[in-house]
């Protein structure tokens, strides 16, 4: 009982916490985890962080699940997966019924560009501490650089990269071949069979039953919305272009800008970026037939968006210690660590460049497209904000919730001026 009062305890705070994407996400449970608990180890917290990589869905919830699984089973898995979720999937909620019932509000937008400037220091530092970890050799480092390379200049696809991450560790990373009783335990072949069934079943028998006897449109975002969860592969970043086309152009669920508000709020709250989903479901539910329909079709999704990435965590984490044991696993497994670096880069440079700047251009450069500032939109708010971020968490070492409360506080009280 003591270690589900500990994770409840432990994740109710990242999950309060967890602003900033993967990346920060992922650093803030390293500091938590490994480094202030010691529940597990360097080498283990990265070999499941690479794991999740390979997963469709978010990965830093993913991640938080195999915390959980690993301190205390399948109920620890919900508890810590569950609260990395709820806090966000609360908030989100609670903007999407403002949202659908008022319009944006401008105090409201004022507060999350101070979060924003705030959560980009958070990115940075995550950034640092990974690199320092994560890249222990030469070809580690260009891994993580052809990996960077690859979703910034050439716009590859995530799975093609983590592949390719994987078949350099192979080929550059051979690791020595362990003692023979680390790989004495049998497969967990049986375990994974029965979690996968039950896992299964907890994602595909509600589905099944929204499909049959639900509204039309309920139906629709349930089988859209477990279809998405098949195919975020690196998390939200990979499918939201594809999303907002379907939301907006064929399906005909909401305008373009609400989409971009519906992501604007998303980076701005707690929890995994997908969380998108829940905005876009109740927005569209709520044109159709009012609240209570809204309402729904967020459970809806929620359930549709997460449920799997429990199928996965549960049936799948059994292997993690056995893959770091097999050498021509590991050696994957450590190519696949360094892309990691690499991808988060993307992610924090992404992320910066929308704080920042107001608007972004994609250049055409023979085969390369790099996504580019618009200097002409710098935004000289949300820079002096980063800074101050950057100097009290970075410098100074304030604890992260106080970081935001001031960076929020200036860019309210910027409003009057």
């Amino acid at each position: 009982m003591s270690d589900l009062r500990d994770l409840t305890r432990v994740f109710s705070r990242i999950g309060v916490l967890s602003f900033g994407g993967p990346a920060a996400q992922i650093a803030l449970m390293h500091r938590e985890v490994v480094e202030a608990r010691k529940w597990v180890s360097e080498q283990e917290y990265l070999s499941a962080l690479s794991f999740c990589m390979l997963l469709p869905g978010p990965e830093a919830m993913q991640l938080a699940t195999w915390i959980g699984w690993r301190k205390a089973g399948v109920i620890g898995g919900l508890i810590s997966g569950g609260l990395f979720v709820l806090p966000g999937a609360a908030l989100v909620l609670a903007l999407a019924m403002v949202y659908a019932s008022f319009g944006t509000l401008p105090l409201v937008t004022a507060l999350f560009v101070g979060v924003q400037a705030a959560v980009l220091a958070v990115v940075i530092e995550a950034l640092l501490r990974l690199s320092k970890r994560a890249l222990k050799a030469r070809a580690h480092l260009g891994i993580a650089i052809a990996a960077f390379a690859a979703l910034y200049l050439f716009h590859l696809p995530f799975p093609a990269v983590i592949i390719a991450a994987a078949l350099l560790g192979l080929a550059l990373l051979r690791q020595p071949a362990p003692p023979a009783p680390a790989i004495a335990a049998a497969l967990p072949i049986r375990e994974s069979l029965i979690a996968a069934l039950i896992w299964g079943a907890v994602w595909l028998i509600p589905l099944a039953g929204v499909v049959a006897f639900a509204p039309q449109i309920l139906a629709d975002i349930a089988l859209f919305f477990s279809k998405l969860a098949m195919l975020t592969f690196g998390g939200a970043y990979a499918v939201l272009s594809w999303m907002a086309s379907e939301v907006v152009v064929t399906r005909g669920w909401m305008t373009a800008k609400q989409m971009l508000d519906a992501l604007a709020l998303a980076e701005t709250t707690p929890g995994p970026l997908i969380l998108v989903t829940e905005f876009v479901a109740y927005v569209a539910a709520y044109k159709q037939g009012g609240m209570g329909l809204a309402l729904a079709a967020a459970v809806i999704t929620l359930w549709m968006t997460f449920a799997p990435c429990f199928l996965w965590i549960f049936a799948g984490a059994p292997w993690i210690a056995h893959l770091q044991n097999v050498p021509r696993a590991a050696a994957a497994l450590s190519g696949i660590m360094a892309a990691v670096v690499g991808v988060i880069a993307h992610l924090s440079l992404w992320f910066g460049l929308h704080v920042l700047f107001g608007a972004t251009i994609t250049v055409q450069i023979g085969p390369l497209q790099p996504l580019l500032p618009d200097f002409a939109t710098l935004r000289l708010l949300p820079m002096g904000l980063a800074l101050l971020a950057g100097m009290l968490l970075l410098r100074l070492h304030w604890a992260l919730p106080w970081v935001l409360v001031i960076c929020s506080a200036v860019s309210a009280l910027s409003l009057a001026f």
